[in-house]
């Protein structure tokens, strides 16, 4: 049931696109915002409790009706699985800002490649050389594909039903919402969001990277993912990017102007530095490590069978 839903919602967003910001970013971020004004004391065990209601209680229900729609036609526990799975997962999230970005590179229009840049990833642009869009972007895609498919993925297959999908897209958003309000709070309400999170994530970072690597420079991905990302800013997501950099033969990271100051950040990857060359790279290394995927969920469906 997995891979026939996994295949459903790939076709789906290839006729039907998801308005990801409109339908499901602006709510779940109304939500988070709505639990934190109602929890939000500032101590810790308020965002436990603010966490629990945010995702915890969600999930739960999720997987109540899922067994009740189960109980009543494995058909319409599969249609559940496809309609949450398309809602929490999927390329084009980021793939429609990052082929636009490739095309004005290669066209030579760097000002609207930077315009593209600033409206996917909410940032200041101005000044960005055409390599330093290609690496930036490159980073988006590589941490877009583990945060929108992969991570979603594994989930989905470790927990019943579409209950492992929504739990992590929940967790996501929570964590980045609640810290975002909490900055300015200076308080211990968003801790446990942070906690619950990289534990969440702990093994598909690593399903990710391994996945990287096995579809690209096997030896080159391993070295950077064991020495590189402890100097990232963000450690978690380094394991990606390094592994993936490294499955590339690209140099990632490195110093970029951040709102008209030059921010210097650690180095990812060995080999060339990017450029739009690259990111075409950088799609095929994407889609083979879902073709991995594919192919491990169609195994463990003959396996399944077997049994």
């Amino acid at each position: 049931m997995s891979l026939l839903s996994l295949i459903a919602v790939f076709l789906i967003e290839q006729f039907k696109p998801l308005d990801y910001r409109r339908i499901v970013a602006t709510p779940l971020e109304a939500w988070a915002d709505f639990i934190e004004s109602r929890f939000n004391a500032g101590a810790h065990h308020h965002g436990i409790g603010a966490w629990l209601v945010a995702v915890a209680l969600p999930v739960v229900l999720l997987a109540g009706f899922y067994y009740a729609c189960y109980a009543v036609s494995p058909a319409l526990a599969w249609l559940l699985n496809v309609g949450v799975l398309y809602l929490t997962m999927g390329f084009r999230q980021f793939s429609h800002h990052y082929t636009e970005i490739q095309l004005a590179l290669r066209l030579g229009d760097l000002e609207r490649a930077r315009q593209l840049l600033g409206e996917w990833q909410d940032r200041p642009t101005q000044g960005l050389s055409a390599r330093e869009v290609a690496r930036l972007s490159i980073e988006g895609a590589l941490a877009a594909s583990h945060r929108h498919v992969f991570a979603v993925l594994l989930w989905f297959v470790l927990l019943p039903g579409p209950c492992g999908a929504l739990l992590y897209r929940l967790a996501l958003v929570m964590r980045e919402r609640w810290t975002v309000l909490g900055g300015a709070a200076h308080n211990e309400f968003v801790t446990f969001a942070r906690q619950a999170f990289a534990l969440i994530d702990w093994l598909p970072l690593r399903t990710t990277a391994s996945a990287f690597a096995v579809v690209g420079d096997f030896e080159d991905a391993v070295h950077c993912w064991r020495t590189q990302p402890a100097l990232w800013p963000d450690r978690d997501l380094g394991i990606v990017l390094a592994s993936g950099a490294g499955a590339l033969g690209v140099q990632l990271g490195g110093s970029v102007v951040d709102e008209g100051e030059v921010s210097d950040r650690a180095e990812l990857g060995l080999g060339e530095p990017a450029d739009v060359d690259f990111m075409q790279s950088a799609v095929g290394l994407v889609w083979r490590a879902t073709v991995l995927w594919v192919l491990l969920l169609f195994l463990l469906g003959l396996a399944n069978l077997a049994g």
